[in-house]
């Protein structure tokens, strides 16, 4: 670990400081859920924080504004969503007398709103090359961690719940499940922004629904065709929107221009970047480094998507021709083509793509691996292992929605749909 550098980042980062406003009780003017009201003065703090503002500036939807115009929206935006929903949900809860004390509600408020804080700048392109292994979940965890610390343990109930460590269970199947109020804010947001109306689902009406049983989050039976359009939503939005081919083209660009600069920095190359991702450039943290340097996540969390994209953008005049090429096609969206099928790609295919490539371009063996390759995305709308949706019944009695609906097919939404994908240049002409 580069000590000396890690010091005079993390000094850095302790420059700023919560300044004083005397009006704490803000409302904002959200597009999909209207006024948004911040509940009280330490939540208002919370969001104040530069951990937490940072989120302003790392999209949602990372490069599917490349496909989708309007999807410009940030975690920012969908935290104080989430949080609204979380508002309204406790409250119907509550209306249903299932107990909620106060401090529950203030602890599942602040869970909600730094559920995505660990998010790094185009995030799932991140977690690939500058902190492999290491996903966001946990990085929202350690954030919270701190803050907790720095906030004289007012988040430690919070973070109980983030991490299902607190008693009642259904606390934290509010902030992560299978129906939590996570994907009730993101899929009405990202279909509001995309323009993608398959994603829009019954919000209120599903939170009006929601009760427990036996410590399990469920839902009044009368809300069955919700949570029917609710599980077929978010599968259209899977394939339409967040694996979206050209999206899956976009994303894995940036992972290969992120591998190359990586590579030429360990390589002992001189690559431009700002000080935070010129750090992780260098370094291989691990996530036990991350739990005993806390320096190491201040710096992280000065990295956003505009750290990210001004360096590509001057890696379009990079002396290494890789990274320029591949700098350029990004920035100029010459984006990879590709192909997606129910198979894996047969080998003599994507031989004959990399051959004709490394002619076109003047590429060796290892080189011709950054524009021409193939890999797998996979996903399932319902899961009828994990945190089943249950439907609660006038007699009490609670069933899960495979067998309590006749309306979708249960076998086909919870069957893992796994598909391939091959990416090469567009000017390289295949042979039929």
């Amino acid at each position: 670990m580069r000590n000396i550098e890690l010091e005079i980042l993390y000094k850095g980062t302790q420059k700023s400081s919560l300044h004083m406003v005397h009006n704490k009780r803000k409302i904002i003017n959200d597009p999909v859920h209207g006024f948004i009201t911040i509940p009280n003065e330490f939540i208002f703090d919370i969001i104040e924080h530069p951990y937490f503002q940072r989120l302003r500036y790392i999209k949602q939807l990372g490069l599917t504004y490349m496909v989708y115009p309007g999807a410009i929206h940030s975690r920012f935006q969908h935290a104080l969503g989430a949080m609204h929903l979380m508002g309204q949900a406790i409250e119907m809860l509550k209306l249903k007398d299932n107990m909620v004390t106060d401090e529950e509600q203030q602890s599942l408020m602040l869970a909600i709103l730094l559920h995505d804080i660990g998010h790094g700048p185009f995030s799932h392109a991140l977690e690939q090359t500058l902190v492999p292994g290491i996903p966001h979940e946990l990085f929202s965890l350690l954030f919270m961690e701190r803050l907790n610390e720095m906030f004289d343990n007012q988040l430690l109930m919070a973070k109980q719940i983030f991490a299902d460590e607190h008693p009642k269970r259904f606390l934290h199947q509010l902030v992560s499940s299978q129906l939590d109020v996570d994907r009730l804010d993101y899929l009405m947001r990202d279909s509001f922004f995309t323009g993608v109306s398959e994603g829009v689902i019954s919000t209120d009406r599903i939170i009006k629904m929601l009760n427990v049983r036996q410590d399990e989050l469920v839902v009044d039976i009368k809300g069955i065709y919700s949570i029917e359009k609710f599980i077929v939503a978010r599968r259209l939005m899977y394939w339409q929107v967040y694996l979206h081919k050209t999206v899956l083209s976009a994303e894995q660009l940036l992972i290969r221009v992120l591998r190359r600069a990586k590579y030429l920095v360990e390589q002992g190359e001189e690559v431009f970047a700002s000080e935070a991702l010129q750090l992780f450039l260098k370094l291989h943290p691990t996530e036990q480094d991350f739990r005993t340097k806390p320096e190491l996540l201040a710096v992280f969390a000065e990295l956003d998507d505009y750290d990210v994209f001004f360096c590509i953008k001057t890696w379009t005049k990079s002396k290494d021709r890789i990274l320029r090429l591949l700098s350029e096609k990004l920035v100029k969206r010459h984006l990879l083509k590709i192909e997606i099928q129910d198979a894996a790609f047969d080998a003599n295919y994507v031989d004959n793509l990399k051959q004709k490539t490394k002619q076109a371009y003047d590429l060796t063996e290892e080189e011709v691996g950054y524009f021409v390759f193939t890999d797998e995305v996979a996903n399932n709308a319902y899961n009828p292992v994990f945190d089943k949706i249950s439907m609660l019944y006038r007699d009490g009695s609670v069933v899960d929605i495979t067998k309590s609906s006749d309306q979708i097919n249960t076998e086909l939404l919870s069957r893992t749909i796994r598909k391939y994908f091959l990416c090469y240049p567009k000017l390289v002409v295949v042979e039929e």
